[in-house]
């Protein structure tokens, strides 16, 4: 069988495929780009041309604007494309709104990429969905044994009691305007909260994209300087940054929290001066990687970026090739 890196070539932009001319998630602009999803560390401007689903699309036109990729063309999940000679299909990672893990088949091999991918139930967007292939090319952001995920509700639940036992106080959750925000908002209107969330400016242009493609999340209101006052017992989702800035300034004794998976790190949550951490991710954690590299049945992994080692040898523990790309250019921004 055709090995697959005598057409997948690492480059100085990103994961090239030779016979389709493209590339994955490309680092800056290409001639050619398939792009996963709408975070700014996958979803660059200054492409020719792209290819994704229409929520990312939409995603990436609000946020990096209508010019920044010269041309789109937009792909549901499921319908199968042909980029040279090479047949590319999206399914869904589970990741955000419109997240995609990217299919290629060539001369009968079957690449998958992943791109970030979670493997929980989430309201807010399609599910990950498990394709059997040769090469699975998989993230690591949680490629170590230590993270493995508390269940959701759980982490919710936290919030919430904290909310009841601290009537008189403002809960100031730093989210990420792109998919946990969302998400929060969903898992807390599943655990029964009905009450207004508030949020910060920079969280309404995208949780509107998110109502456009028919995901309610109850009632929302806009934080307004004459507002802040008055909302002691509230909840206000806000970008991690302005929790501890000038912005949130005028709320009363505010209870600073935020939603992330590194926030199983205790460090990093005294770092940022987090009394409440909420360890909620949009990435799979160990067991979910794990779990899904035995799901695909591939005979051999890649992985793309994060914790690359450990996942490395998992996969060789297991008797699957694996190799780490070292790729560069991810970050956190979505974490």
């Amino acid at each position: 069988m055709l090995k697959a890196e005598t057409w997948l070539k690492v480059t100085q932009k990103g994961l090239y495929c030779v016979p389709g001319d493209f590339y994955i998630d490309p680092h800056s602009g290409v001639n050619r780009a398939v792009v996963t999803h709408g975070h700014s560390d996958h979803a660059r401007p200054g492409h020719q041309s792209t290819l994704a689903t229409p929520e990312t699309l939409a995603i990436a036109s609000l946020r990096m604007g209508k010019s920044a990729w010269k041309r789109t063309q937009a792909i549901k999940f499921g319908k199968s494309i042909r980029l040279g000679s090479v047949d590319v299909k999206l399914v869904p990672a589970g990741h955000v709104l419109g997240s995609a893990q990217v299919i290629m088949e060539y001369k009968g091999n079957r690449v998958v990429v992943s791109g970030d991918y979670k493997r929980r139930s989430d309201p807010t967007c399609a599910p990950f969905e498990v394709v059997c292939c040769d090469v699975f090319i998989t993230e690591a952001t949680f490629g170590l044994p230590v993270f493995r995920h508390p269940a959701d509700q759980g982490e919710i639940n936290k919030l919430l009691n904290s909310v009841a036992r601290n009537p008189d106080r403002t809960h100031l959750v730093g989210v990420y305007a792109l998919g946990k925000a969302q998400r929060l908002m969903a898992l807390l209107r599943a655990a029964g909260y009905d009450q207004p969330l508030y949020l910060h400016g920079a969280l309404n242009g995208v949780t509107n994209l998110y109502h456009e493609f028919g995901i309610n999340l109850g009632d929302l209101r806009a934080v307004s300087p004459e507002s802040k006052r008055q909302l002691s017992g509230a909840i206000v989702l806000a970008p991690p940054s302005a929790t501890n800035d000038r912005w949130s300034r005028g709320f009363v004794d505010p209870l600073i929290s935020f939603a992330s998976g590194w926030m199983r790190i205790r460090q990093r949550a005294r770092q940022r001066g987090v009394e409440l951490p909420l360890i909620l991710s949009d990435h799979a954690d160990w067991d979910e990687l794990t779990d899904t590299i035995q799901a695909v049945h591939a005979d051999e992994i890649w992985v793309t970026h994060g914790r690359e080692d450990a996942l490395v040898h998992y996969a060789q523990s297991k008797g699957i090739r694996a190799r780490a790309l070292s790729m560069i250019g991810y970050g956190e921004e979505d974490e």
